[in-house]
């Protein structure tokens, strides 16, 4: 394919460490090697230089106004900014748009796109609608649902991370949905990295490790992970329990549990180390949309336990790649980390072939995938530029 102009819109983007943010980064990556030309449009970042970070990928950033988003000190998300995206797109219409994020700036980036008559995709990335009820105002998640089939029905498209989400969205009343998924990047996350120096900073020797990646957040059902290291435990002394990430509940969880070993934000190869140096990876979360951690860990040969949803359910095989619990069910998710536990070996077997099936999960695969979608628009989703507005909910 010639090379094309493609405009992203985002909340966030790295070096900022979030799925969303480390999605957009593996996608400008591989784009950027396809020849095309990106512009990235995203809010000013949190102590970021005065002349912003250089560009990774050769990216033209525009940045724009933005505020903390609540319950996340460390993310922005950005202002409307309709005017400005309609004056620029006027001038220099990009080939296609993707927004990947719904609030006000994603908002506003799909009403120019509506005005200007420029293809423009958008991202489902996040539950949101399900993380208000972690911090208090679950009245609130049929109001953000409703304005979430509003964001998505105003883009031509919406591409979710799997099957099971397409699915779901339809069934809200969202009219176009693609299944675009994810990969990982198998040269950086291999058991290769596996580190004697780490593990004997852990206390680990002969011990099982059990790792947790990702942010230390009540949405993320972080205290099944602990209850379930604590049932190990009990089985296992010697046992160490590892915490990879940053959020709200890292001092509470410090404080509670002084033996746990917390390491912070950690990036790049050394991410990667942490990984290969553990032996069961606990991913607990029944909010995310997909868990790139999980395709992390089975990249780094570790048995992954993980509720029977999101990336697990598309890329875990019971008791193959991995172990599975039914949604909800803490008892089963339990018993499986206990099994891995017990059995070195089966739990060596799993990880694998958790390596083996990690390895077909190629980012350039899902780039040409993401390519088809955005530049090669159906007649329908041409057709659906004529949808007309929703009452009561206005561009900014």
């Amino acid at each position: 394919m010639q090379e094309q102009h493609i405009a992203l819109v985002t909340e966030t983007f790295p070096p900022e460490i979030n799925g969303v943010a480390g999605t957009l980064g593996n996608l400008c990556r591989e784009l950027a090697r396809r020849g095309h030309r990106l512009t990235l449009i995203r809010p000013h970042q949190r102590d970021e230089p005065p002349g912003g970070h250089n560009p990774l990928f050769g990216e033209r950033t525009l940045r724009v106004r933005g505020l903390p988003l609540p319950g996340y000190p460390t993310l922005r998300f950005g202002l409307g900014a309709r005017r400005r995206l309609h004056r620029l797109w006027r001038q220099k219409p990009p080939d296609a748009i993707y927004v990947a994020t719904q609030g006000p700036l994603g908002w506003s980036a799909v009403a120019a796109a509506r005005e200007l008559g420029l293809p423009c995709l958008s991202g489902f990335h996040t539950n949101f609608h399900q993380y208000s009820s972690y911090y208090g105002a679950g009245f609130l998640e049929p109001l953000i649902r409703r304005y979430l089939v509003a964001f998505h029905n105003r883009s031509c498209a919406t591409l979710a991370p799997t099957t099971r989400i397409c699915d779901q969205l339809s069934g809200w009343g969202i009219h176009t949905t693609h299944c675009w998924s994810r990969g990982v990047d198998s040269q950086l996350f291999n058991p290769g990295r596996r580190s004697r120096v780490l593990r004997a900073q852990w206390n680990a020797d002969n011990a099982p490790v059990v790792l947790y990646v990702g942010r230390l957040a009540a949405e993320k059902n972080l205290m099944q992970a602990v209850t379930t290291f604590e049932r190990l435990r009990d089985c296992h002394p010697s046992a160490r329990f590892v915490l990879v990430g940053d959020g709200p509940l890292r001092q509470t969880l410090e404080q509670a549990h002084p033996e746990f070993i917390f390491r912070g934000t950690r990036r790049g190869v050394d991410l990667a180390r942490h990984y290969a140096s553990a032996d069961i990876f606990l991913f607990p979360s029944e909010s995310d949309t997909f868990g790139n951690v999980v395709t992390e860990a089975l990249a780094s040969g570790l048995a992954v336990v993980a509720f029977d949803q999101a990336a697990a359910r598309e890329h875990i095989r019971h008791r193959v790649h991995g172990m599975k619990a039914p949604p909800g069910d803490i008892e089963s998710f339990t018993a499986a980390a206990l099994e891995l536990a017990d059995r070195p070996g089966f739990r060596r077997q799993i990880g694998g072939n958790a390596r083996e099936h990690a390895q077909t999960l190629d980012w350039s695969v899902l780039a040409e995938r993401f390519e088809q979608l955005l530049l090669e628009p159906t007649e329908e989703a041409a057709q659906h530029d004529a949808t007309p507005p929703v009452a009561g909910l206005h561009p900014y």
